[in-house]
């Protein structure tokens, strides 16, 4: 009941107006008033900012805030998968033989995430990881691992939230959401995908380095609101580091999983 409850209050407010009001009021100039209050509320660390909070023009801008490069420094171990993003460990584990994993109770398929059969058989047996990020969080998404970017597409239309009630009440946001699905190979012809997933009304996912080659802990993008991103690894790739635990938190550049 719950369920049926909280899903039928998100269709009626997730529509395309509702959508168009909340993108005017966080990208207008008077949500810049907003900025303040916000950063106390969610309790971030203003230190780390790039620039300062006078200067941003709306509470959009300072969503979407670059970080001092010296509060993220990324581990350059070469046999080491980093977290490209801050966020909170929200799944991890085992992708099974039949391409399905698990977040909050609920089944996810990979070619309802992924939508290509070709990808999917790269993943069975692999291993995936879901990250949250809050309203708290930094929203810039950052490189892994070095790499050649061998495909990239976006799907989806929805913009579900994806926070506790929308992975635990919502219609499988994870693979109903606008996303942007990432493919990188690795120098030893092993394959990681992220998928960058929107949500919580502005479906909003910027490209800022349009190369294919991706370097560690580079930038190559960010969240316009709230968001998800998803990471697969092919089976026999990588474990996890004993850092990647459900409900820890995680900080871009910060050691998430090793190679074997």
């Amino acid at each position: 009941m719950k369920e049926k409850i909280y899903q039928s209050l998100i269709e009626l407010t997730n529509g395309k107006y509702s959508s168009l009001m909340l993108k005017k009021l966080v990208t207008s100039p008077i949500s810049k008033n907003l900025i303040n209050r916000y950063s106390k509320v969610y309790e971030i660390d203003i230190t780390e900012v790039s620039r300062d909070l006078n200067s941003f023009a709306s509470l959009q801008d300072f969503f979407t805030r670059q970080l001092k490069e010296e509060v993220r420094p990324v581990n350059p171990a070469e046999d080491l998968f980093v977290s490209p993003v801050d966020a909170k460990v929200e799944s991890f584990g085992r992708i099974d033989e039949e391409a399905v994993f698990e977040v909050k109770g609920k089944p996810y398929t990979l070619f309802d995430l992924l939508g290509n059969e070709q990808i999917i058989q790269k993943y069975k047996d692999g291993k995936y990881v879901v990250f949250y990020l809050s309203p708290a969080n930094y929203h810039r998404i950052h490189s892994p691992i070095d790499g050649t970017v061998i495909r990239q597409y976006f799907l989806g239309n929805k913009s579900y939230p994806v926070n506790q009630l929308g992975l635990t009440y919502g219609k499988k946001p994870i693979s109903k959401n606008y996303r942007m699905i990432s493919e990188i190979q690795y120098q030893n012809n092993k394959h990681v995908t992220l998928v960058k997933v929107g949500a919580m009304f502005v479906n909003s996912i910027t490209l800022t380095n349009v190369s294919t080659s991706w370097k560690k802990g580079e930038e190559v993008g960010y969240f316009g609101f709230g968001s998800t991103v998803v990471m697969l690894f092919e089976e026999d790739f990588i474990t996890f580091t004993e850092n990647i635990k459900k409900g820890h938190n995680v900080k871009m550049g910060e050691p998430i999983a090793t190679m074997l």
